[in-house]
């Protein structure tokens, strides 16, 4: 079976799996990158070296991170193959992830939120700021979110996360003016939460990245900041003011407590607190 048709079944079968178009997407680029370098081959006739030779030349130019990415998914397609039967041996069993340090999450200050809300020069940039901030929603959970999806009796919205969980978000009365006033001044009927200036219809996530990006540099720390940021900045706060890990892994959505756990190892107020008192 060629390379071509066994991606288009591993993909159909984690669709069905309930794998994020997301994920998928991600994969699909990185399924095209292996054909691209092997060709169009039948599966079986790569190898174990074939595969390592493929990282290691790649791996000259990735980070460390991108390329634990890279062989994540080509052991998930050749554990699938093999378990499919497509394959009677599976060449990247043998496969093992680059070891890299734990990085701390970037993340802006107080001052510095205020600082990108002062850049904000439309309702709809206060409200996508103030809504990613205040959630700490992933940017791809944000452009999935639907008007009808908002719960204002309590300021909360059911959001799709990884493996297409649900989770329970909040948003604060910050975040609620704007929004009202964007959604007041829309003149269209498009389902989704946030649209495009022309032709209205859903925000993709590059276009909501380059929307942050675009006040980030117009804020006076004048640096370009990530949709991730606001997301690490809303869990280094509520661990700041005192917010228990368990409660921040639930509002993250994090699968696993130590994901959550490195919010402890910040540079962060509490910290300081804590150096403060017993030192």
């Amino acid at each position: 079976m060629l390379l071509s048709t066994t991606w288009q079944s591993y993909y159909n079968d984690k669709l069905i799996e309930g794998y994020s178009l997301i994920t998928l997407q991600a994969y699909q680029i990185q399924s095209n990158l292996l054909i691209q370098h092997f060709g169009d081959i039948a599966i079986d006739k790569i190898t174990t070296d074939g595969l390592k030779q493929y990282l290691a030349k790649v791996g000259e130019t990735l980070k460390p991170a991108s390329l634990a990415h890279r062989v994540r998914f080509i052991k998930s397609f050749f554990r699938w193959a093999h378990e499919e039967g497509k394959i009677k041996k599976n060449p990247s069993s043998k496969l093992k992830e680059p070891k890299f340090g734990t990085r701390i999450p970037k993340f802006l200050t107080e001052k510095e939120i205020e600082h990108l809300r002062e850049a904000c020069q439309t309702a709809k940039e206060h409200a996508i700021i103030e809504f990613m901030y205040s959630t700490g929603c992933r940017i791809g959970e944000i452009v999935l979110i639907n008007r009808k999806d908002i719960n204002w009796s309590n300021n909360s919205v059911i959001v799709r996360g990884k493996g297409d969980k649900e989770r329970e978000v909040y948003f604060n009365f910050r975040s609620e003016i704007w929004l009202n006033r964007y959604l007041n001044e829309r003149q269209d009927e498009d389902a989704a939460l946030f649209v495009t200036e022309r032709a209205p219809h859903r925000l993709s996530i590059a276009q909501t990245r380059y929307i942050i990006k675009n006040c980030s540099l117009r804020s006076e720390f004048n640096k370009e900041i990530s949709p991730h940021q606001l997301r690490h900045s809303y869990a280094t706060h509520l661990m700041d003011n005192g917010a228990p890990l368990e409660v921040i892994q639930s509002l993250l959505g994090h699968e696993k407590s130590e994901t959550t756990r490195i919010y402890a190892n910040l540079s962060g107020k509490q910290r300081h607190d804590h150096y403060s008192k017993y030192f």
